[in-house]
């Protein structure tokens, strides 16, 4: 986070926001499972398979079908070059909308598979040689950098970086308080709200400096 200009700060920091939200829609819609979150959703395998659920094929296809958002997304990163991130973000707008779409005509398997991708997609954003820098869908690291960074703050070795860490972690809880409240009251048109972000977001990085 602290290596990033400010432009893109507050874009990683929207971008956590929109990753709350699809979550928080995508939680309430599939009975606590996670759809950006996947160490709860691993938590939750290991349960079932300690026990001898059934209830292990939920938990293990949404780990599955993010780790294959994550690659697709990484691949089309590594042809996108230098405009990596308006592409990416292009991407998590169209799975979005067919999320929308697939929610629309009634098919809630088809909404998730979409969202999940979309989630998995998202956290190639933020990378450099090929490996994500940034994690939008995940707040433990950026919680453990928060502690970090305020010890030695405390300590006065460094500037007060945590600062930047628990913004990326209160846009997440901002995102998912807005996709809760959306769900409850306007189910059919969150994952459109949803959509416009990403597109938003996707506007805004086209204007961002091109990098290496």
């Amino acid at each position: 986070m602290l290596r990033y200009d400010p432009g893109r700060r507050k874009l990683a920091i929207a971008l956590s926001g929109l990753a709350g939200f699809v979550d928080a829609v995508g939680f309430l819609s599939a009975n606590g499972y996670f759809v950006s979150f996947m160490s709860g959703n691993s938590t939750r395998l290991g349960v079932a398979l300690s026990s001898g659920s059934d209830r292990a094929l939920i938990p293990a296809l949404l780990i599955v079908l993010f780790v294959c958002g994550v690659t697709l997304g990484a691949l089309v990163a590594l042809m996108a070059g230098s405009r990596r991130k308006p592409v990416i973000l292009g991407m998590v707008t169209a799975l979005l909308l067919l999320g929308a779409t697939a929610r629309s005509l009634g098919s809630e398997t088809a909404m998730l598979t979409a969202i999940v991708l979309a989630m998995g997609t998202i956290n190639n954003t933020f990378q450099r040689d090929g490996e994500v820098t940034l994690g939008l869908t995940y707040m433990t690291g950026a919680l453990v950098r928060l502690g970090q960074s305020l010890a030695l703050w405390l300590a006065g070795k460094t500037a007060p970086g945590w600062i930047q860490w628990g913004l990326l972690w209160a846009g997440l809880l901002s995102g998912a308080v807005l996709g809760a409240f959306f769900q409850s009251r306007l189910p059919s048109g969150c994952l459109w709200i949803a959509a416009a972000w990403a597109a938003t977001m996707a506007l805004v990085a086209i204007r961002l400096p091109a990098e290496s």
